[in-house]
């Protein structure tokens, strides 16, 4: 196994290519943006015009979309994967997209010849740059160790979740509604903070040292202090989009979600006062409503 490509270079996937690299993998990659399509040059990789450029001679494909229907697209669209990836290859699934989509597209790859790995991810932007991501894996266990270098070189964790396509989106789908839970959570107590005129760093120290500290509450609230409400990273439409899968999972199986619901409304909140901004910026929402701002030090 020597040939990787990766479909859709931004955050998520431009760290997934640079780790393919670092780990002896010929790696192509396309996207639409002609920066992006730069920047993996820089990288050591391969940039095409098109992916029909580097299907039919790569051994695996990642695609890192934002959704469901791009995902489809590029599989069963004209010049579609499914007709280009060479027999025994396999469609390594990175995207965060509905369970019931990932079901529908293991379904559509049956007798193709191409394998079909679900394996969505955790660790935001700086897990992928370093290599560190959580893969929350879905698909037959001989699979996943024929391909499992090609996995282990962008991952620091790879879980076997499950066997049929869908699993593993219905997991990430699990774990969204915790994590968007937790930040919105960590938004509002930093502004109850804020109000009562605590010290940022104070609370920081506090949270970060107690049962209620964990990556996703210290990452939010380091951000928060510090004000830093865009290019973090972690873009707001992304887990407005994953709180979204969640919720509509929950729907369809008639999951009761008070709390994941109303980390909806603040990320609503958020998204359409703030679109470019990422997570954190859902804070500054609560912050006008009350008139006060938590920073790492309160002025003197």
């Amino acid at each position: 196994m020597k040939r990787v490509g990766v479909i859709g270079l931004g955050d998520m996937g431009s760290g997934l290519a640079k780790n393919l690299i670092k780990n002896g993998f010929e790696t192509f990659g396309y996207d639409l943006l002609p920066a992006r399509m730069k920047n993996l040059q820089e990288l050591g990789g391969k940039p095409a015009g098109d992916i029909a450029d580097f299907a039919a001679i790569v051994d695996a494909m990642f695609i890192m979309v934002m959704n469901g229907h791009q995902a489809k697209s590029i599989l069963f669209g004209e010049n579609g994967l499914i007709q280009l990836m060479p027999p025994g290859s396999a469609v390594i699934l990175t995207a965060t997209i509905r369970p019931r989509e990932a079901h529908e597209i293991g379904i559509l790859m049956e007798g193709s010849g191409i394998h079909f790995i679900d394996t969505p991810v955790s660790g935001g932007y700086v897990g992928a740059q370093e290599g560190t991501l959580t893969m929350m894996a879905s698909a037959p266990a001989d699979i996943l160790d024929q391909f499992k270098p090609v996995l282990r070189a962008v991952s620091g964790t790879i879980h076997q979740v499950g066997t049929t396509a869908g699993m593993g989106q219905t997991v990430k789908a699990c774990l969204q509604t915790l994590i968007g839970s937790i930040f919105s959570a960590t938004f509002e107590a930093s502004v109850l903070a804020a109000k009562a005129g605590v010290d940022g760093q104070a609370l920081y120290n506090v949270f970060s040292t107690s049962g209620a500290g964990c990556g996703c509450t210290n990452t939010a609230l380091e951000n928060i202090i510090d004000r830093k409400f865009e290019e973090t990273g972690s873009g707001i439409g992304t887990m407005h989009k994953d709180l979204t899968i969640s919720l509509n999972l929950a729907e369809e199986l008639e999951v009761p979600m008070q709390t994941a619901s109303a980390a909806m409304q603040i990320f609503h909140a958020g998204k359409s006062k703030y679109p470019d901004g990422d997570n954190w910026a859902c804070t500054k929402v609560i912050e006008d409503i009350v008139g006060s701002a938590l920073y790492r030090e309160v002025a003197i």
